[in-house]
């Protein structure tokens, strides 16, 4: 298969296309292109098919690079410098799920680095790609054994400027809080809720916790 040949292009981009609805077909697609071409093959590809108007293209894109990630740290800056800026949900959308594809054959563990520094990127669609693409972060073999990490690198964007950041952190700690009530309750009560942005994040991570926040939220 060369990544390189327009009919190839052209040809996913109408396979894709018919997606209205998911992505499974998506996903599909990038498995073979991934299977079927070297790495620096499917970076080609998949740049490529990014250039395209089609947003589903632009998916099976994000879905390849997510898959390369791991062994190219131009795939993981380039999803990090362009990807995050294009305008499109959907693509937002896989973005985080490459972010976690990326996390998790790299390891957990020893993506904490790059989970902290995409936590602190200035552009609010990085930061949501780690907090949405991780979920359920407790599901995941590091953050399974230490919750309590998980819990600091969410709240610390608890009073992000981005309301699709904060919305995806509350969501993020309501998921850790039905396995690990205590932890998320002990800190939230540290949280201020007379700041709006806060009393947000902290509307939807307690949804699951029964005793309300000390100062009556």
């Amino acid at each position: 298969m060369s990544a390189l040949n327009p009919e190839l292009i052209e040809a996913l981009t109408r396979r894709v296309k018919k997606t209205s609805h998911g992505f499974t077909d998506i996903q599909r697609a990038a498995e073979e292109i991934v299977t079927g071409n070297t790495i620096r093959d499917c970076r080609q590809l998949a740049k490529q098919l990014f250039a395209s108007d089609i947003h589903q293209a632009r998916m099976l894109a994000v879905f390849v690079f997510g898959r390369v990630a791991a062994r190219s740290k131009a795939t993981v800056k380039f999803l990090r410098e362009k990807v995050s800026r294009d305008p499109d949900w959907h693509v937002q959308e896989i973005l985080a799920q490459a972010f976690d594809r990326y996390c998790s054959d790299t390891g957990y563990e020893n993506a904490l680095p790059i989970i902290e520094d995409w936590l602190n990127d200035p552009h609010p669609n990085v930061r949501r790609a780690v907090t949405e693409g991780l979920r359920i972060w407790t599901s995941h073999d590091y953050f399974r054994d230490h919750p309590p990490v998980a819990i600091q690198l969410l709240s610390q964007l608890r009073h992000d400027e981005g309301e699709y950041v904060r919305r995806s952190v509350g969501n993020a700690l309501r998921d850790i809080s039905r396995k690990h009530a205590a932890l998320v309750r002990a800190e939230l009560e540290t949280w201020d809720v007379s700041d709006k942005r806060i009393a947000q994040t902290y509307q939807l991570a307690s949804k699951f916790l029964r005793s309300p926040h000390p100062t009556g939220f």
